[in-house]
């Protein structure tokens, strides 16, 4: 096991990409304030309102989250009556997300703030730069990064290069 000394933090990819993260995710959540939404919760009601009524599985995907921190950061969503779970449409036993009435006007007011913050970090960032970046998480979002059960990447490489 690799001493803590061993560790380059400045090398660190996860570290460098979550503070990123929570920078850029600060700066969003400074102009919603207004709205009592965060950037998280912003994306939820987003998500669902582009693509439509879905399980809360559907969504953590669409999210790329995981399920129980979605549930988590989706109830004051629930408890404000921007969101409401109803029965499914084609299984009444599985459970769907949607956004209410209230859940769209708040949308509406959230996004032209959103518009606002985006134009802010466009013009501090680089507007093409800020794309590049966009294109790259896609990437990193796309790319295969599930610890095998056994066996390294280059043994998988290998193993797959001989098939």
């Amino acid at each position: 096991m690799p001493s803590e000394s061993s560790v380059r933090w400045p090398e660190c990819n996860c570290l460098a990409l979550r503070q990123a993260a929570r920078h850029v995710t600060q700066f969003y959540d400074q102009y919603l304030a207004s709205t009592g939404l965060r950037t998280t919760q912003f994306s939820i009601l987003a998500k669902l309102k582009g693509l439509g009524p879905m399980t809360i599985n559907a969504l953590a995907r669409e999210l790329v989250m995981d399920r129980t921190t979605l549930g988590r950061t989706m109830l004051p969503l629930e408890r404000d009556g921007l969101m409401a779970i109803k029965d499914g449409i084609l299984d009444r036993r599985s459970k769907e997300l949607a956004v209410t009435k209230a859940g769209t006007e708040r949308l509406q007011r959230a996004a032209k703030l959103w518009v606002e913050a985006q134009k802010e970090f466009e013009e501090r960032f680089g507007a093409r730069r800020a794309s590049d970046l966009r294109g790259l998480l896609g990437e990193v979002v796309s790319c295969e990064l599930e610890k095998p059960a056994s066996g390294s990447t280059r043994q998988r490489q290998q193993t797959r290069a001989r098939l």
